[in-house]
Parts: C-alpha cells; sequence; structure tokens
C-alpha cells in the first residue's frame, strides 16, 4: 500500500482494534492500554499510514459546525425535515452550527472537503448503496448515524436506533387485534436499516402466526399516487386482503383513496361482517369488504387524513436531537465513541383502525 490509499480503517483492521482506538492510539489520547498503543502505531509506521492535514487541524481546533446527511429523498418527506430542525436545535444550544450537506459535496477521500469544515458528522438512515456515505464514515472526524450502518465501509462513532422490528409488529398485532386476517403491507425499497428491519419482519411475523402477509415492494419515498396504484393492484389481485399498512412517509392517503376507488370501506371493523367469519369475505363480497389502514410513519398527512391514519409516531423532532446530542456528548468527552442509544416511538391509533363493536 502507499500512504496515499492507506485509511484509519486499514490500521484498526490490521491491528485488530476498532477505528475510535486506533485513533485515539495514534493521538496519545483516549483510555488505551500501552501495549495497544504501541501495536497500532508499529502498524501505522508499517503500513505508510500519514493522517491528513485537515484531521490533524480539527484535533487541534474546531470549526464550530456539524454536518448532516439526509437521504437523497429527504427534502419532500416531512419526517426528515421535522429531524432536520430538531438536530439544529440541539446543536445550537452546543454553539454548533449546521452545514447541510448536498450529495455532490459529500464524497471524497477520508479527511476530504468535509472534515475541513465540520467537527463531526451526523448521517440520518445511511443506505448500502449511496456513494457518499463510505466516504463520510472515514473523514477524519466522529460520526453518528440515525440507525445502523448496514454496509462494510467503517463503523460510526455512534449511533442512534429505534426498533422498526417491533414497531411494524406492533401495528401488525394491532390490526389483527380489530379482526384483520390478511394484512398486508407496503414495505419501502432500499437498503437502510428501516427499510431492511421492515421486508424483514412481514415475512417473519407471517411465518410466526401461519398468516400470509402480502409483501409489497414500493419506493423508499413512495407518494401516494404510487401507494395508490400499489394498493389498487393489490386488492384487484387478491381481494381477501383486509388490512393495509404503509411504510413510506406521506403515502397513506393513496392506501385511502384506492380504498374508495374499489368501494371499501375503512375504519369499519373488520369482524363486523355480517354473516361472516372475519377476515373470509363470501365470494363476491370482496370488493366491499372493510379494509383498515394503518401507517409506519406519523405526520401531516395521516392526522389530516380522511379519516385519520393509526401510526407509528417515531417522534422525528426528538429523534433529531438524540442524534445530535450523541455527537455534541462525543466531541466534548462526555461520552465515549461506540455508544448506542435507543431512541422510543409511541403507537397512535385513529379512525382507520376502529376498534370492534
Amino acid at each position: 500500500m502507499t500512504s496515499r490509499t492507506v485509511t484509519l480503517l486499514d490500521v484498526a483492521r490490521t491491528a485488530g482494534v476498532s477505528k475510535s482506538t486506533a485513533s485515539d492510539a495514534l493521538q496519545g489520547s483516549g483510555r488505551v492500554a500501552e501495549a495497544t498503543r504501541d501495536r497500532v502505531r508499529a502498524v501505522a509506521e508499517e503500513l505508510g499510514y500519514r493522517p491528513n492535514s485537515a484531521a490533524r487541524r480539527l484535533r487541534r481546533s474546531s470549526t464550530g459546525a456539524i454536518g448532516l446527511h439526509l437521504p437523497q429523498t429527504a427534502t419532500r418527506l416531512d419526517y426528515y425535515m421535522n429531524l432536520a430542525f430538531g438536530a439544529v436545535a440541539r446543536a445550537q444550544e452546543e454553539g454548533f452550527d449546521v452545514v447541510l450537506l448536498a450529495p455532490a459535496g459529500v464524497a471524497g477521500a477520508a479527511g476530504g472537503p468535509v472534515a475541513s469544515r465540520v467537527d463531526g458528522l451526523l448521517v440520518i438512515d445511511p443506505e448500502v448503496d449511496d456513494s457518499a456515505v463510505p466516504g463520510l464514515l472515514d473523514a477524519g472526524v466522529p460520526v453518528v448515524t440515525g440507525e445502523r450502518y448496514l454496509g462494510p465501509a467503517a463503523a460510526p462513532t455512534g449511533a442512534v436506533v429505534c426498533d422498526n422490528a417491533a414497531s411494524l409488529t406492533t401495528l401488525l398485532d394491532h390490526v389483527t387485534e380489530r379482526g384483520a386476517r390478511r394484512p398486508a403491507v407496503l414495505a419501502p425499497a432500499g437498503t437502510s436499516a428501516w427499510a431492511t428491519a421492515l421486508r424483514a419482519t412481514a415475512a417473519s411475523w407471517g411465518g410466526e402466526h401461519g398468516v400470509d402477509v402480502a409483501l409489497r415492494t414500493v419506493p423508499f419515498a413512495a407518494t401516494p399516487a404510487e401507494a395508490e396504484e400499489t394498493t389498487l393492484a393489490l386488492l384487484r389481485g387478491n381481494p381477501a386482503v383486509d388490512a393495509v399498512i404503509c411504510a413510506p412517509d406521506g403515502a397513506a392517503p393513496g392506501v385511502l383513496r384506492a380504498a374508495a376507488a374499489l368501494g371499501r370501506t375503512v375504519g369499519t371493523a373488520v369482524s363486523g361482517r355480517t354473516g361472516e367469519e372475519p377476515g373470509t369475505p363470501q365470494a363476491g363480497t370482496h370488493r366491499r369488504a372493510p379494509l383498515l389502514v394503518a401507517s409506519c410513519v406519523d405526520g401531516t398527512a395521516t392526522r389530516s387524513a380522511e379519516p385519520p391514519v393509526t401510526a407509528v409516531d417515531l417522534r422525528p423532532a426528538a429523534y433529531g436531537r438524540a442524534c445530535a446530542e450523541l455527537l455534541c456528548d462525543i466531541l466534548a468527552g462526555r461520552t465515549p465513541p461506540d455508544t448506542v442509544r435507543r431512541h422510543a416511538w409511541a403507537l397512535e391509533t385513529r379512525a382507520s383502525t376502529a376498534t370492534p363493536t
């Protein structure tokens, strides 16, 4: 290897330590055993590792800013805007400005232009196929991710995570308690931890309960029109479906429009069918069988829909605050690297999954 190709991650892997430990060993900081410090330094010298000038400068001073990287689809999603506002508010309490990183400005090798402008980075919902993420994770500054990164690049310095499997399980249990027997899930495409967990949970929940969950994949940021088109095809092809759980933020109104187009009443308890067993409509009655609707993400679209849609409140503003707080704590030395914190969500039940009478 040449000095131009050797990164801190190369040193850490060869020495058999974490990236943060390798960084502390080379900087002479942190609680690192002397033997470990010597081994890391020897590996760095053997590989020809040279920290870049931007990273060295950041260790001596502060830029007073942190960077925020959001998914490319985030600009039109209510969830990410609220998350960003929460992150900005918490960062400002610590005296940091927040720099929103445009996709074209985040790529590059370790310690590139990003590291020279910020003290740390927030990377929200990192996707494996986002080409900018590996460079961000190896930029020479602390990085906190909102959700775990599932790719092969360097691990972040810290993470704030939600139990996404539990949130979808709760929604599936909820519509089942309301009488649904043939639920469907419109799960997001993509390689983020959130999307991956929802697709896997839909399949595993069905296996555990002996239920054939109809799983359909839609874009990560599916529009209401895309959700409507997918739901129409789903219900026409499988009219026994009696509950639809829509994952993408803001897409649930499209499910409601599809239900209305097919004469399916939303918000009427599934178990209230006359002369039928729950979830098993008689031949020829599927078209008007009641339908329960829920969403994996709460927001303006679910709250203002008619009827209002049951949803998981991921508390995005609080989530943004939590991510910024962890990064600030790491930068200030109040929290050690490799910290993972949990973020709580809540189920908001509304008229779209009416309680049976």
